[in-house]
């Protein structure tokens, strides 16, 4: 029988589109896990940057974009997933229906900005 973390509570939750918009548009967390549904319009880039801490799973769940990864491009449509390792530089490019996707990867503390971090 599988063991469940007392903090995590199973839930299920419907990634379906509910309202028009873009960028984060869902989320959920436990003491282990960060996931993230975002969605973006046709056109939207997302400029290159580097995750230092964490590998990201991206699962496209409609639309299409080019994730490019340390300078190699990999088109990526519903359906599929993209494992980002930790380290790499990635941009993302959405294709002409745009793009919805879960974002997945293991919890991290809340972003800082660089100059509290630097202290």
């Amino acid at each position: 029988m599988p063991t469940t973390h007392p903090s995590a509570t199973p839930a299920v939750v419907d990634l379906a589109p509910r309202e028009p918009g873009s960028g984060p548009r869902w989320g959920m967390q436990s003491e282990e896990l960060n996931a993230t549904l975002l969605t973006w319009p046709a056109g939207h880039e997302i400029a290159e940057h580097v995750n230092d801490e964490r590998e990201v799973m991206l699962v496209v769940l409609a639309g299409s974009a080019r994730v490019t990864v340390d300078g190699v491009a990999h088109d990526v449509s519903a359906e599929q997933l993209l494992l980002v390792p930790r380290g790499s530089a990635r941009a993302i490019a959405v294709g002409p229906d745009g793009v919805r996707y879960l974002s997945a990867h293991v919890r991290r503390g809340p972003l800082l900005p660089a100059e509290r971090v630097a202290r």
